[in-house]
């Protein structure tokens, strides 16, 4: 039995080959994470519910299939955070939130189904801010305890990148998987718009709320991501990762509304990136519909969450955190006529990308407004991702920069609707490119 943390940092793609071979055992794997997040846990808080003995007896019934000659599943022995938004039958689903303190589901979200059918370890729950808002959990930034971790996907972006678990799952409305990926240095990808099935996940939003993964390369997010993707979202996913383009992707440049907000360190950073990529890279602009975006984001975010989180107020207003209970309440009091105008704009966005996307593989833009900040009160800006979630289109981020005080800075690339095998390839690409 091993238990050397280094293990669950390693690429997914070699754990599962050595899973598959029978050179790892998938309880092996299965201790190195526990003993970590032993070691780890009590400094970073990436864990809302974690049960061992679980973990141990689903990796044991794993390996016993293996020597058993079964199919193995394309998650086969690989352990994997979920965010505690997400229903496990007979596990608790707290949602973050003391009013769903002792809530246990009676049914599995689909993605916890297709999790298990994969062959995947369910090691436990991770941390969501409440109700996968902006009042934060527990969790801390492994790159530094007194930084925060990102939101409202932060125990699953700290677990990863803490090499507690080499797989997460979380949720993004407005930059939840994205945002905490760039602050923790990890791999963060949100798909299309309703590739992954949303059904047992805490709806928060139904025209924007999306399932995401975190790994610590493009080709591990693309793995998990193709076993819960619906077909044909998730078709050829991992081929895309895997096999270099025939030519180099084309990227464009685009410097996003609110651009000038952004840190001077990684507006540097970044520019001088897409410099060092030569005519891979040229300057390109957003089309105009895209100058309101973050508002008309944030009314669609509110009214639907005002919809969909009345009981909370009805039932435990004075346990809600200030952020949550001021935007239900704003959701409900909100007119039809706004609302409705931002709904008219989110359907225009997608299309109006389209001559982008027929001269570029992807868009190029930061992943946040800089390094995740210091303090635990906040879970940061996410205007530079909330675009992207409005719109529809897969991202996804890759930790290629730093900043003067060694913080991770992600470089986030954007892909059509629809387009999240070419993206995934072309963030492959980056991602070689980048190790060199």
């Amino acid at each position: 039995m091993t238990s050397q943390p280094s293990l669950p940092a390693l690429p997914v793609s070699e754990l599962r080959r050595r899973l598959a071979s029978g050179a790892l055992s998938a309880v092996d794997l299965t201790e190195a994470c526990l003993a970590r997040i032993e070691a780890r846990e009590s400094e970073i808080g990436a864990w809302a519910w974690i049960d061992p003995a679980a973990a141990r007896a689903q990796a044991d019934r794993l390996d016993r299939m293996r020597r058993g000659g079964a199919s193995l599943g394309p998650l086969h022995g690989l352990p994997v955070g979920v965010k505690d938004v997400i229903d496990t039958q007979g596990i608790p689903t707290e949602n973050g939130c003391p009013v769903d303190a002792g809530r246990v589901p009676g049914k599995s979200a689909t993605v916890v189904d297709r999790l298990q059918a994969a062959g995947a370890v369910m090691l436990g729950k991770t941390v969501t801010t409440e109700l996968a808002f902006m009042h934060p959990g527990k969790t801390r930034n492994p790159w530094n305890l007194g930084h925060s971790p990102g939101g409202s996907s932060s125990g699953s972006a700290a677990a990863v990148a803490d090499a507690m678990v080499p797989l997460a799952i979380g949720t993004q409305t407005g930059g939840s998987v994205i945002r905490p990926a760039s602050f923790c240095g990890v791999t963060g990808y949100k798909p299309s718009f309703n590739a992954i099935p949303r059904a047992g996940v805490l709806m928060q939003s139904h025209s924007l709320d999306t399932v995401g993964v975190f790994a610590r390369d493009p080709l591990g997010a693309a793995i998990l991501a193709e076993a819960l993707a619906d077909a044909p979202a998730g078709d050829g996913l991992v081929a895309a990762a895997v096999w270099p383009p025939a030519r180099p992707p084309r990227f464009a440049f685009v410097p996003v509304p609110d651009w000038e907000m952004a840190d001077p360190a990684l507006q540097e950073r970044l520019t001088a990136l897409c410099a060092s990529l030569g005519d891979a890279v040229e300057p390109a602009t957003l089309p105009e519909c895209f100058e309101d975006v973050t508002q008309q984001r944030a009314i669609i975010n509110t009214a639907e969450m005002g919809h969909y989180y009345r009981r909370y107020l009805a039932e435990g207003a004075d346990r809600l955190g200030p952020p949550t209970r001021e935007a239900i309440a704003e959701g409900q009091g909100l007119p039809a006529g706004p609302y409705v105008a931002a709904l008219a704009l989110q359907q225009a966005l997608a299309p109006s990308l389209a001559p982008l996307f027929e001269r570029y593989d992807a868009l190029i833009v930061p992943a946040a407004l800089g390094p995740a900040p210091e303090g635990l009160t906040s879970t940061g800006d996410s205007r530079f991702n909330g675009l992207w979630t409005m719109a529809g289109t897969p991202a996804v981020t890759l930790p290629l920069l730093s900043a003067p005080d060694d913080l991770p800075l992600g470089v986030q690339l954007v892909g059509p609707v629809g387009g999240d095998a070419g993206l995934l390839r072309a963030a492959s690409w980056l991602w070689a490119w980048a190790q060199r």
